[in-house]
């Protein structure tokens, strides 16, 4: 008979240990977290300490009322929530309602849900750490303490609904800062030459570099000119041949940042998308018979890339079986740790190397595949040995104009066998330079000029986002996600062709923060409470100085800005839409998802429709309906008649407004990443590529 409660978040979570722990163990899910500030109030007594009054989160009473029924029927109860600062309160807020002794060693953590680890966990219970607690409930208050202070006048203000948080206004302050560069961005012209030369019957691609070793930017045609006419019917002969042998070692393993960039780079995910699959594959998956329901990966909320030896040495014994001794590192290969990483949890890896995702493809979803994929393979490159690549570099002299040429090929694979990180900017494709000799004279097939015109920086993708938040020190990796789809649901920002724009709201609340709480969007004093937090977890610093030492400031800041802040009328955008309901105009709104247009006599006519954008093309099902482009549920656009449900003719690739040469039937263009934009036939084989 069962004489242990443990207790855990999630049902998930709750099953799979309830596997390993066997009969004498009762294990349940509080389903989150139980307790937390009130909605409808501060919920904090600035007064005393900064206590803060903790409710019942609605929704809740049933679940905590079985976990005290349970909790009376056992002679043990063990909290055994996620191993972060969250996992912390929530363990303690059920010892609070339980009424457990806080100086009996109650809580239970893991990194991973293996069989080992949950009974190694269950031989070393601790007491619960008050340190994380505290760093976890000052965060909370905190932000509790910015939010229901800046947002009430905001609504006096502005208008009703607003908010503005500590984090999600610095994140919108920075992409606000984007679109003004690129507003104000002067472009600047320049020029390349690009000379396709012969050896031996191969092209050699060489680009203008200089004058002998002086190397030199084009500015102008004329630049150009003078350069075309020093070098006129003067041989292309080869200057300097230079061989190297280049080493590349693997990225490390993924840190919940690295991850949430890398799963928008190669999978397309959203961030919290890829957390969600990741809570998934941690909680535990039924792979079968073998083993049943196991935890796939490490925990994901993690900002180390340590390793634990037994990890490596089972990495060892994989890559040596499978791919051979010249694959196997001869030492371990140190990873270098971020100076602002807690280096509370190892880095986010398989449970077990061993559980390729061939072997278990047929117990995941599509995306749980392809999300394991990733880390299993990202992991497995990283305890691989370098990659060696033999590099050239050739300068080509011609009348006392200098050409480079440049190509690189993989000598030995290493890690690139298995993994090659992505980019944000997109890579090169690298090519071998055929062989060519010192004093060689080269045939030139075709010399080019091309204007070109220098860009603004590019907006924030998702994964630049992460990566710029990371680098700051802007919140935490549990942070992340939650920020960025807030401050689209508060319609500060929108997501035009996957990048970040600040909405018209967004700048009038973020330039009024800025005018009358500076602090709360200034980068640096953001990445100091991060760091204030990090100290209250490692017991060295009192979290209500933390908190005191923000408030007196902030308090004086707030009876300002509620005198003197102005009151700002939003624009109403009108558009040459009237109302088919009531026949008043249709304006332009914001919502979760974008712009809509809305009827303008609201409240009295809650007439709504989305904005149609006509692309000129026919539908070819009905012939007499227009393609118009749509936006699906999750925000993915596609395009279908305007005579929608008369006609469902619908297409995730954009029609053409011309027939197939061939067949005569609808061309669309076809997006891949690596082969572009090209036009195809979606009947016959017939194919062009998209002008540039």
């Amino acid at each position: 008979m069962a004489d242990t409660l443990v207790i855990v978040e999630s049902p998930t979570k709750a099953k799979t240990i309830g596997k390993y722990l066997g009969s004498k163990y009762i294990v349940k899910a509080s389903i989150g977290h139980v307790r937390d500030l009130p909605k409808s109030q501060m919920g904090v007594d600035v007064t005393r300490n900064f206590e803060p009054k903790y409710i019942t989160i609605r929704g809740k009473g049933d679940v905590l009322k079985g976990l005290k029924d349970a909790a009376k029927k056992v002679k043990k109860v063990y909290l055994a929530a996620d191993p972060d600062r969250e996992g912390e309160a929530i363990a303690w807020h059920l010892a609070q309602y339980l009424g457990l002794d806080l100086n009996q060693p109650l809580r239970v953590v893991f990194n991973e849900i293996t069989k080992d680890a949950i009974k190694e966990a269950f031989k070393h219970p601790r007491h619960i750490n008050m340190d994380l607690v505290n760093a976890q409930q000052a965060r909370r208050i905190l932000d509790r303490l910015v939010g229901y202070n800046i947002s009430p006048i905001l609504w006096k203000k502005v208008r009703k609904g607003l908010s503005a948080g500590r984090v999600q206004s610095v994140a919108v302050k920075l992409i606000m800062d984007r679109e003004r560069e690129i507003q104000e961005f002067i472009p600047e012209e320049y020029w390349t030459i690009a000379s396709t030369l012969i050896s031996d019957g191969k092209e050699i691609n060489a680009k203008f570099y200089g004058y002998g070793d002086e190397k030199v930017e084009l500015h102008s045609e004329d630049d150009v000119a003078a350069v075309l006419k020093r070098m006129k019917n003067k041989p292309y002969v080869v200057q300097k041949v230079t061989k190297r042998e280049r080493k590349r070692n693997p990225a490390p393993p993924f840190i919940t940042s690295s991850l949430q960039q890398e799963a928008a780079r190669k999978l397309n995910f959203r961030t919290s998308k890829t957390m969600r699959i990741a809570q998934e594959l941690y909680e535990g998956i039924d792979v079968g018979n073998k083993e049943g329901a196991v935890g796939l990966i490490t925990y994901m909320r993690t900002d180390s890339t340590r390793l634990s030896a037994t990890a490596q040495n089972e990495a060892r014994e994989y890559i040596l079986e499978k791919y051979g001794p010249d694959y196997v590192l001869t030492e371990p290969r140190n990873q270098v740790k971020n100076e602002n990483a807690q280096d509370a949890h190892e880095a986010i890896r398989p449970t077990g190397v061993m559980r390729t995702p061939d072997e278990i493809k047929e117990y995941l979803s599509r995306d749980q595949l392809r999300l394991y994929r990733l880390i299993w393979e990202r992991f497995l490159a990283s305890q691989m040995s370098s990659a060696v690549l033999d590099t050239m570099s050739v300068d080509i002299d011609a009348g006392g104009v200098t050409f480079r040429a440049t190509g690189s090929k993989v000598k030995f694979p290493g890690f690139m066998k298995v993994y090659i990180e992505g980019s944000d900017d997109g890579a090169e494709e690298e090519s071998f330079l055929p062989p060519i000799e010192e004093g060689q004279i080269l045939e030139q097939k075709e010399i080019e000029p091309s204007q070109h015109f220098t860009q603004p920086p590019p907006r924030f993708s998702e994964a630049r986002m992460l990566k710029t938040m990371e680098e700051m020190g802007i919140g935490r990796p549990s942070t992340y996600a939650p920020t960025l789809e807030t401050i689209q649901k508060r319609g500060y920002v929108a997501l035009e062709e996957k990048r970040f724009v600040p909405t018209e709201l967004g700048e009038i609340v973020i330039t009024l923060v800025e005018e009358f709480f500076p602090e709360i969007l200034n980068v640096e004093f953001t990445a100091h409470m991060e760091s204030g937090l990090d100290n209250i977890e490692a017991g060295t610093t009192n979290w209500v100085q933390v908190l005191d030492d923000f408030y007196q400031d902030f308090a004086k800041r707030v009876v300002v800005a509620e005198e003197e802040m102005k009151e700002v009328e939003l624009k109403v955008e009108e558009s040459d839409e009237s109302c088919e309901l009531c026949g008043r105009v249709m304006i332009y709104k914001l919502g979760r998802f974008g712009k809509f247009l809305a009827c303008s006599g609201f409240p009295d006519c809650r007439n709504t429709k989305p904005i149609v954008k006509e692309i000129g093309v026919k539908c070819p099902h009905c012939e007499t309906g227009e393609i118009i482009e749509r936006k699906s549920k999750k925000s993915r656009i596609f395009y279908g008649c305007n005579q929608y449900p008369e006609c469902d003719f619908v297409s995730w690739d954009k029609p053409i407004a011309r027939p197939c040469p061939k067949c005569s039937s609808m061309l669309v263009e076809k997006k891949r990443k690596k082969q572009g934009v090209s036009i195809v036939c979606t009947k016959c084989d017939y194919q062009e590529e998209a002008d540039s």
